[in-house]
């Protein structure tokens, strides 16, 4: 079982989420609709927690096949629904940044077997229609 805690920040729509370890996040809203612009927004966070997961998934497949990550990056954009509410997430793309001695092919099964079968955020989007894709690249 987990467990955040928030609380809020300021008198508009700062946010602060504490884990039981005692790491934080804070999240505010866009100064559009009255935020200060001083934190993640929300749904950023999926996005990241999308990162997160699937990085630690493909970081720990690459260390047992004994590859030599020198540097490893992720880059991911996100499509959100237009004029619906709730607004959710219709496409995700990330790309997968490798240099090292890293062997193509295994890269490639790491990222595959991390997004369709392993990282429970990509699951959970799929699940509520998002569509991800996913590429890499590799410099020495």
């Amino acid at each position: 079982m987990a467990r955040i805690e928030i609380r809020r920040v300021d008198d508009a729509f700062a946010l602060e989420a504490v884990d039981e370890a005692g790491h934080t996040a804070r999240m505010d809203a866009a100064e559009a609709i009255g935020g200060h612009n001083s934190g993640i927004r929300p749904m950023q966070t999926l996005l990241m927690g999308l990162g997160g997961c699937g990085g630690v998934d493909i970081l720990s497949i690459l260390k047992k096949q004994r590859q030599e990550i020198a540097d490893f990056r992720m880059v991911i954009d996100g499509e959100r629904e237009q004029g619906k509410e709730p607004s959710l997430w219709k496409q995700v793309h990330i790309l997968f940044e490798f240099s090292g001695n890293v062997d193509e092919e295994k890269a490639r099964k790491a990222c595959a077997l991390s997004i369709d079968k392993y990282c429970s955020v990509a699951a959970t989007l799929r699940a509520a229609g998002c569509v991800i894709t996913w590429d890499l690249s590799i410099c020495p």
